[in-house]
């Protein structure tokens, strides 16, 4: 069943959450060559001090805000990282804390990322009987060749195997990640990927082409060297839409609808907590590398998971940096993640809300309209599909 109604953001008319929780945990067995987030191999995980750790830096948080406690969030997501490599009673042990720290809604979606291989589905029943209930596995692609080229560990039975142990540990709303426009990757493979994890029936599909740009990444990564040197080549651009293309076809004829440039869901199933992150709302972070935002602040942790231990078992909040954002800096956030979304956004609310000038802007949503590139009406803008492909250049002339 889908999780119960959240809260309906009134700039895109998407239910999300309001209010929301992300731990971070950082510990993978290998580092993924394309991989920029704030993750670490490790051959032996400290599941223990690093669940102290978060609860730590919980009780640091709570005295810097103290309004949070008892507020009550609509989503929690673990992240990674690897999460399904945290024992079943280190992650029973965070959601506990959080429960009672912060508070949980009842009906609150609850998910935890989770690697296909064998030891980690081992745990999903235990995650289910923690609290959680919602699953993001992270498949990328059936396909050995394009596996290999990801630097993944896992094959495409074992992947269908750990959907099917999702299944049986009664997890009722399950999400499959792949990665399309890879090195030495065809447009057959992709529509072959789409058609295999579509056919599965998850409530949930995300669906990201791999980017390898500088400007875009958090850290430089050892795929992106590799391109500079001209030791790998991705597909051109055009091909890289038709793929995605391809990938929005064979979903929607599984009932796979897209809501956001880079998901699909079922009726009832998007993501409450990634539409928190695309409707403005609030999220409290935890963890390696965290970045978080409350009462006009965002905050990013410490990347370095020794760091992060050093700090927090010191009695420091690990923040790396923060800053106060303006107007003009969450007028911005809103439309270009707004545009995101397939219904789009209320750009006339959006720039009175932000006390932004209308008219230059509607000029402007109407030329995107001629073009094809919009739905305009005169309030409302949303993206084709064509201007979907164009989001960013499209969110940089309305800024």
């Amino acid at each position: 069943m889908p999780a119960p109604a959240a809260p309906v953001d009134a700039l895109t008319g998407l239910e999300a959450a309001r209010f929301g929780i992300y731990v971070h945990f950082p510990y993978c067995l290998s580092k993924c060559p394309y991989c920029d987030f704030a993750s670490t191999a490790a051959k032996e995980v400290p599941e223990a001090r690093y669940a102290k750790a978060v609860r730590r830096e919980l009780a640091l948080v709570l005295e810097r805000w103290p309004a949070l406690r008892g507020r009550r969030a609509q989503s929690l997501y673990l992240g990674g990282g690897t999460p399904s490599l945290w024992s079943v009673e280190h992650v029973a042990g965070v959601v506990e804390a959080l429960a009672a720290e912060v508070g949980l809604e009842d009906g609150a979606e609850v998910t935890l990322e989770a690697n296909p291989g064998a030891s980690d589905a081992s745990r999903f029943r235990g995650y289910k009987e923690a609290g959680v209930n919602r699953l993001s596995i992270g498949v990328q692609s059936f396909q050995p060749q394009t596996l290999r080229a990801l630097g993944r560990e896992h094959d495409g039975p074992t992947a269908e195997r750990a959907y099917a142990a999702a299944r049986a540990a009664g997890f009722d709303n399950v999400s499959l990640d792949l990665i399309y426009g890879v090195h030495g990757q065809a447009p057959a493979q992709v529509e072959a990927d789409a058609e295999r994890a579509a056919a599965l029936e998850p409530e949930h599909l995300s669906a990201y082409a791999l980017t390898l740009d500088k400007e875009a990444l958090a850290e430089e990564v050892p795929l992106a060297r590799q391109l500079a040197r001209g030791e790998v080549r991705l597909p051109d651009d055009d091909v890289v839409v038709r793929m995605g293309r391809a990938v929005a076809e064979r979903f929607s004829r599984r009932g796979l609808e897209r809501y956001e440039i880079s998901n699909y869901a079922r009726p009832g199933f998007h993501s409450r907590h990634n539409a928190l992150y695309w409707t403005g709302g609030e999220y409290l972070a935890l963890g390696v590398g965290a970045t978080g935002t409350v009462g006009g602040e965002r905050y990013s942790n410490d990347r370095s998971a020794e760091k992060y231990l050093r700090r927090v078992e010191a009695g420091e909040r690990p923040v790396a940096s923060s800053e106060s954002l303006g107007q003009r800096e969450l007028f911005e956030e809103r439309l270009a993640m707004g545009l995101r979304l397939c219904a789009g956004v209320d750009l006339q609310e959006t720039c009175r809300a932000y006390g932004e000038p209308f008219e230059p802007r509607a000029e402007k949503a109407a030329r995107y309209q001629a073009r094809g590139l919009a739905r305009w009406d005169g309030r409302r803008l949303a993206l084709t599909d064509e201007g979907a492909d164009l989001h960013s250049a499209v969110s940089a002339d309305l800024f």
